[in-house]
Formats: structure tokens, C-alpha cells, sequence
């Protein structure tokens, strides 16, 4: 049983979805484990993870638009406004995803459907440097 541990900087754009797939493919392809088990992790509490339809573009743009519906950034409506009247809605966005994804390796390869892509959801209105972490482990 063999381990490896990598930690992706992505820069964003501000908030939104942006597919990481591509960058955690390759570096799990380098690793040469065949079969085994990735976990993804996101280091920040104001940014999250998903595992959603990466063909059609309607569908983040669908996901962005439910979320600014369920956790809209209103001055005054939330206690917490320390970094300004976006951060508790990303707070609230970042607790309604996850921060961690399990996926399992086949052949060498993540083992996402056909349809399916890894994206960093960004909460926070500003780019922020965030920090995804990869822990693989399997044979």
C-alpha cells in the first residue's frame, strides 16, 4: 500500500464554479497507483467542493443562481460581517456543500462518470488563493 500527498494553489476569479478536474487527473496519473482511494480537500471555510455535470455550462450557472437564492448577501441580515456582506452568505454556501470528496481510482485513473467534473465553488465575491489538498492511497 503506497501513499502520496500534494496540495494545489488555485487562484479564482471570485465566486463561482471552477472545474479542477484536469489538474487532480494528472497529478493522480503521475503517482502510478492503479487502484486506490483519493481523498480532496479544501482548506478554507468560505470555499467548497463539488462533483457536478461538467458538459453543459447551464448547470453551474443554475447551481450559482440556487445558491445566491438560498444564501443571498444582504448588509444586515447576518451577525457575522467581519470580512464584509459577503462572507457569512459563504459561510452558509460553504456548510451547505463539502469540504472533503472521496473518489475512488480504477485503472490508474479517477473514477468520475462519464458527465462528471471536480469543481472548486468559490463563495467569496474577490479572487482568493485557495488550497485544495490530495491524499491518495491504494496499489
Amino acid at each position: 500500500m503506497r501513499q502520496a500527498l500534494h496540495t494545489l494553489t488555485i487562484q479564482t476569479r471570485g465566486r463561482g464554479l471552477l472545474e479542477i478536474s484536469r489538474q487532480i487527473a494528472e497529478w493522480v496519473s503521475g503517482e502510478g497507483i492503479e487502484a486506490g482511494l483519493l481523498t480532496v480537500f479544501c482548506r478554507h471555510t468560505s470555499a467548497s467542493l463539488l462533483i457536478q455535470e461538467n458538459a453543459d455550462p447551464d448547470v453551474r450557472h443554475d447551481i450559482e443562481a440556487y445558491f445566491e437564492r438560498i444564501a443571498p448577501e444582504a448588509r444586515g441580515r447576518y451577525v457575522h460581517e467581519d470580512e464584509g456582506p459577503d462572507d457569512m452568505p459563504a459561510h452558509l454556501r460553504a456548510a451547505l456543500t463539502n469540504v472533503q470528496l472521496t473518489i475512488p481510482v480504477l485503472g490508474g485513473r479517477l473514477a468520475l462518470g462519464t458527465w462528471q467534473g471536480i469543481y472548486l465553488f468559490e463563495h467569496r465575491r474577490a479572487p482568493h488563493r485557495r488550497e485544495v489538498v490530495l491524499h491518495l492511497i491504494g496499489e
